[in-house]
């Protein structure tokens, strides 16, 4: 139980379709076995539970409790997913503030999200394949790296300077070819791409897709067959119908 000083709120979730005061059995955060249920304004609902008023720390303990609600309240709805750590001030700013005055941004944002979901994937070189690539492909590469072999770092400094500088840029070269050649199978079957930061040299693309569910199994099957095309090249982490986190970006603030 919280300390008695400490004010109660409401965590939020997500937003979802409903009329109706749904309750669910997923434990709610910060271990408070607070029943996490619906508030709902007219067709639309805010799936919360109580909790107190603090800034939850983004522990592994408690992502996994915000993303398992998630997950249970996927299987029955379309949700809009309200990014994690979010707490009202009560039930009361629940319905005013988020359901009610954002009531034609939520209707729009649910209607754009109904029947999909968000697929991810990420793609990573083997970094000897593509470097043997890259060397193979570029005489001026190849000509530079021989001409090192047997020298000291000392003296070829400024050589491998401008080696490196080589590889590089043919590398980011050939990150965009892959990247292109993975989006240009994939895309005509999804509604929309985000194109997230690529943050190692081993990554080739790091995309996020919304998709009708009827046409999950049909990206799924292309994602197979370029495993199996570019296996030998690359490694694909593939993440299939998650809630469509870098598709709605709900911010939320409460009035003081």
């Amino acid at each position: 139980m919280p300390a008695p000083n400490i004010e109660i709120g409401e965590y939020l979730y997500c937003i979802i379709r409903s009329s109706a005061p749904l309750t669910f059995q997923s434990r709610s955060i910060g271990g408070q076995d607070a029943q996490v249920h619906a508030l709902v304004y007219k067709d639309l609902a805010a799936v919360v539970s109580s909790s107190p008023i603090v800034e939850y720390d983004s522990t592994r303990r408690n992502m996994l409790a915000h993303t398992t609600v998630l997950e249970e309240v996927m299987n029955t709805h379309t949700i809009l997913p309200v990014r994690f750590g979010i707490v009202a001030p009560d039930a009361e700013a629940v319905v005013e503030q988020m359901l009610k005055r954002r009531y034609d941004e939520l209707e729009q944002l649910m209607h754009k999200m109904d029947g999909c979901v968000e697929l991810g994937l990420k793609a990573f070189w083997y970094e000897e394949v593509v470097y043997r690539e890259i060397v193979e492909a570029s005489p001026a590469i190849r000509q530079l790296r021989d001409s090192l072999v047997g020298k000291s770092p000392e003296e070829t400094y400024y050589q491998r300077i401008k080696l490196g500088e080589l590889v590089e840029s043919a590398m980011k070269r050939k990150r965009e070819e892959d990247a292109h050649y993975i989006l240009e199978k994939i895309e005509p079957l999804v509604l929309e791409t985000r194109n997230n930061m690529v943050i190692t040299e081993r990554m080739v693309l790091n995309a996020a897709f919304l998709v009708r569910k009827e046409h999950e199994t049909e990206v799924d099957q292309v994602v197979q067959e370029l495993d199996q095309e570019m296996g030998k090249r690359m490694m694909f982490k593939y993440v299939g119908s998650a809630p469509p986190y870098n598709f709605v970006n709900i911010v939320v603030r409460w009035d003081s």
